[in-house]
């Protein structure tokens, strides 16, 4: 237990550490540096019961709308990751069954004629907004306790940057590098009773870019 207790003390502070030593995304741009207009749909659930499952699942998926406005094509290799308040951090599903995508674009039909998986979105955004592409991102359900989530998506920008790790060495014994990309973080308040997940009601707080 106290192996336990004093690994994840030293996991907080090293993640403290590099919190407070990562830079911040650029305000303008220079040369070479780009971002992706994006715009984004907020969180919702689908329940679905898959083929050999007991009983159905519940996920969550959100639509990300990006075109390229720059001066050219661009390279597109995304990470996308939720985190809760209860120390959960849950990547993109890429081993959610083609089902899941096939309600979820059923149900957004009307609206994103063309929606992609984000697993099939190939790794380029072309230039111009003819080339715009409405991608969906899906999660498995994380922990019904949590009352806070942020989303943070990463690919949409080709702005890097380097810092000193805290505690890790390199082999000639200087500061290991953690290199960082500008990532978009979406801030949300969940709301309702753990018992009544499929209740639960998302509320907005707010986006940022950050270096991650």
């Amino acid at each position: 237990m106290k192996s336990l207790i004093y690994g994840t003390f030293a996991v907080s502070v090293v993640g403290v550490c590099v919190g407070l030593a990562a830079p911040e995304p650029v305000i303008v741009q220079g040369p070479g540096l780009w971002t992706v207009d994006t715009t984004f749909t907020h969180p919702q659930q689908i329940v679905l019961q898959l083929a050999g499952d007991d009983k159905p699942k519940l996920f969550w998926y959100m639509i990300v709308t990006l075109t390229n406005k720059t001066s050219g094509d661009v390279e597109f290799y995304p990470k996308c990751e939720l985190m809760t308040d209860t120390f959960q951090i849950i990547s993109a599903s890429k081993d959610a069954a083609p089902a899941v995508f096939a309600r979820i674009k059923g149900r957004h039909e009307s609206i994103y004629p063309f929606l992609e998986d984000l697993e099939e979105a190939g790794n380029k955004i072309l230039q111009g907004e003819d080339h715009t592409k409405d991608i969906a991102i899906v999660w498995p359900d994380f922990d019904s306790r949590a009352k806070q989530v942020k989303v943070f998506i990463t690919g949409l920008s080709n702005e890097t940057a380097a810092v000193d790790h805290p505690v890790a060495k390199d082999e000639v014994g200087e500061p290991a590098k953690i290199y960082l990309r500008k990532t978009l973080e979406l801030s949300y308040d969940l709301r309702g009773d753990p018992a009544l997940r499929s209740y639960a009601s998302v509320s907005y707080t707010g986006k940022r870019w950050v270096m991650r």
